[in-house]
């Protein structure tokens, strides 16, 4: 394609600093998969390309035995390649293993035995096989005790032994749940075996339950768009363009890394992925800056965290979350849409409290004009753009998604250097499938934990046990449902230390989500609060994937990169709980009048700001606070969360007595007659250089 200007230089933004950093492969839900190579690697591509045609093309013309039939067949496409691509990290005897990166000879036996066993009912006879729900032959037990072996060691080959244990400890309240006393209100009649199996392997839950049908019907479509999109040279557009927009900031550095992790999230969905692409690039600009190794990583976890929030493809959980609620995908990127914009902006204000504290220094970077990349590769928005329209006219989420995908494939063929062609688009779609593998192992385990829960009932049980818990403390109806809030989010932050998003979004709403609608909530708000606290887990010590991640990058401390990513997320982390604590919180959902979700919007964003200032302990344009002004302003956030207008009220005096206090101290402190020669020494490293001011 001609230009009328200079052709763009499209090597990497890194290169043209320090030095192009080594990025580690991470994946979202996840431990570091195997980097095959050779026929091994082809083998697994092959396969993963074919579960690929079969996805798209279900899409189209789906298969006539039904949905069931349609997973069965996806689940063994998928699931022995887990074995071949993941290690089991458990040591082997020598003889056994062939090389550190290829799978082994118990990899590749695991591998056959899973095809065996998924497609076991289509081989015995599909129909028979359903007639027999409920009354399982013995080979037809042993087939599900199998499968049911092998999906908890997918799980733990791609998540680690959690998720597995909380599955095998559901099993085993199912099976031994009648010897409970019963007048425990947890206690139930017990399930055999045979029940067991029957629920997991021959119905419409267990594995073939609503997780893995998200994973095979709507995950997987959106990450062979993601990888469409990325080969295409979306990726490096985003990156470029970023750099390109703040590069003349002295806290351009940061924003970049920001608006990088925003761009590349809209296309990706995974929290630790693109917070690992985004510092391979934008780390050497940010040390260059002055960023110390620890604020940088959480930076950039918090700024890839944002990719499961971003629309239009948020994480698994989102598509879990229209599942469930029986509403049309287009409806929950709405109800993230103002979450969204609060979540960054705590990054953003966060990321100029950093460029202040640390004196951060303006980098240049020989980099194209907005003007010029938009003009030559603003055709990457294009995709984006369609899947959000064609939504909005009614076209079905999965068919808007393969549009958007062969639109992407079609625009490639703008920039000779990504162009697709048939082998990158196979790898393309290889790639897609592959990067689904880990969402696929933990949706089939998922479906261990809503079979349980629903054939025991145990979700209404523990639910009915929080609410009054709640009540014993508290009478009036408002601390009742304070107490169950502050219970759920502690409860939820706990349990997404120990298993992935998608499972904790899961296990949460089961249990979580009937206490909270039990107390009136309404179901959207209910959800969305699980989801937003399932998802930081990515960001949550001790277990925070996207930090570690991003440590990886930068070399930092691990667990001190864990709390800076904390951080940085914490003041939007806190807007979910004004989604259910008062009925006006669901304004910030977009649900209610446009006057009332206009007033709830600017007084949240009031609150993300006051909760910076006290988490930064900065105030922009003032200066540094102490710890009562930070007190006063975290204070001030939490009551501007309640979202009434006495608080409101109360919360906006609270700021100008913080911003007074520091303003006063900042006065005292730059060379008055209470100041120390400490302060003045503080406050004179705090000042932004001449140059410093002229390049912000």
């Amino acid at each position: 394609m001609s230009d009328a200007h200079p052709p763009i230089n499209r090597a990497p933004i890194a290169s043209t600093v320090d030095e192009i950093v080594d990025v580690p492969a991470f994946d979202d839900e996840e431990r570091p998969a195997r980097a095959l190579s050779g026929r091994i690697g082809w083998g697994v591509a092959i396969v993963a390309f074919a579960v690929a045609v079969l996805v798209l093309v279900q899409v189209f013309r789906p298969l006539p035995q039904g949905s069931q039939y349609y997973l069965i067949i996806f689940l063994a496409g998928t699931l022995p390649l887990v074995f071949l691509a993941y290690r089991s990290g458990i040591p082997m005897p020598a003889r056994w293993r062939r090389g550190a990166d290829r799978p082994t000879a118990v990899d590749w036996v695991l591998a056959a035995l899973t095809v065996v066993v998924c497609l076991y009912p289509v081989l015995s006879g599909y129909n028979a096989f359903l007639d027999r729900q409920g009354l399982l032959e013995p080979a037809d037990i042993a087939m599900g005790a199998v499968l049911l072996v092998l999906v908890v060691e997918a799980c733990r080959r791609t998540t680690g032994w959690v998720l597995p244990v909380v599955c095998l400890l559901f099993l085993a309240y199912g099976y031994y749940g009648g010897l409970l006393p019963q007048n425990w209100s947890i206690a139930h009649a017990g399930l055999d075996f045979d029940q067991i199996v029957d629920a997991l392997y021959n119905s419409g839950s267990g594995f073939y339950g609503t997780p893995l049908d998200v994973a095979a019907s709507y995950v997987v479509l959106f990450t062979i768009y993601g990888a469409v999109l990325d080969l295409s040279g979306a990726g490096r557009f985003f990156v470029d363009l970023s750099v390109a927009a703040f590069r003349r900031s002295r806290s351009a550095a940061g924003r970049t890394t920001v608006a990088s992790g925003f761009l590349l999230g809209t296309v990706s969905g995974s929290g630790t992925a693109t917070a690992v692409s985004v510092g391979a690039v934008t780390w050497p600009i940010l040390r260059r800056a002055g960023y110390p190794p620890e604020q940088a990583g959480g930076m950039l976890a918090a700024a890839g965290v944002g990719a499961i929030l971003s629309p239009p493809t948020l994480g698994a959980a989102a598509f879990i979350v229209a599942e469930y609620l029986d509403v049309s995908y287009l409806v929950v990127l709405g109800w993230a849409m103002i979450p969204t914009v609060l979540y960054y902006l705590g990054i953003l204000l966060a990321v100029e409290i950093d460029a202040r504290r640390f004196r951060v220094r303006a980098v240049d970077l020989d980099v194209p004009s907005v003007r010029r990349l938009l003009a030559r590769f603003g055709y990457h928005f294009s995709s984006l753009v369609a899947i959000v329209v064609l939504l909005a006219v009614g076209v079905t989420a999965t068919r808007a998604v393969v549009y958007a995908t062969g639109l992407a494939f079609l625009l490639s063929f703008l920039d000779r250097q990504a162009r697709l062609t048939p082998r990158r688009l196979f790898e393309a779609l290889a790639a897609g499938v592959r990067g689904v593998l880990p969402v696929a192992a933990v949706c089939a385990a998922a479906g261990i934990i809503t079979a349980t829960t629903t054939k025991t009932g145990l979700g209404a049980q523990l639910a009915s046990l929080l609410v009054r818990t709640a009540d014993a403390l508290a009478d009036n109806r408002t601390a009742v449902l304070a107490l169950t809030v502050v219970f759920a989010a502690v409860a939820l932050s706990l349990l997404g230390l120990a298993v992935p998003v998608t499972a904790s979004f899961i296990i949460g709403w089961v249990i979580i989500g009937p206490a909270l609608l039990a107390l009136d909530v309404s179901a959207p708000a209910a959800a969305m609060f699980v989801f937003y606290y399932s998802v930081l887990s990515e960001v949550t010590p001790p277990t925070a994937l996207a930090a570690v991640g991003a440590a990886a990058i930068t070399g930092g401390r691990t667990v001190a990169t864990m709390w800076q990513a904390l951080k940085y997320a914490l003041p939007a982390f806190l807007v979910p709980i004004a989604f259910v604590l008062t009925d006006p919180g669901e304004y910030l959902l977009a649900r209610g009048p446009w006057l009332g979700i206009v007033w709830a919007t600017v007084a949240a964003c009031a609150a993300v700001a006051a909760l910076a200032v006290a988490t930064g302990g900065w105030l922009l344009g003032v200066g540094r606070a102490t710890a009562v002004p930070r007190v006063l302003a975290a204070l001030a956030g939490l009551l501007l969360l309640y979202l009434d207008p006495v608080t409101i009220a109360i919360a906006a005096a609270l700021l100008v007595v913080t911003a007074t206090l520091i303003r006063w101290q900042r006065r005292g402190s730059s060379g008055g007659p209470t100041a120390s020669p400490t302060d003045r020494a503080t406050a004179e490293t705090s000042a932004p250089s001449s140059t410093e001011k002229e390049s912000t």
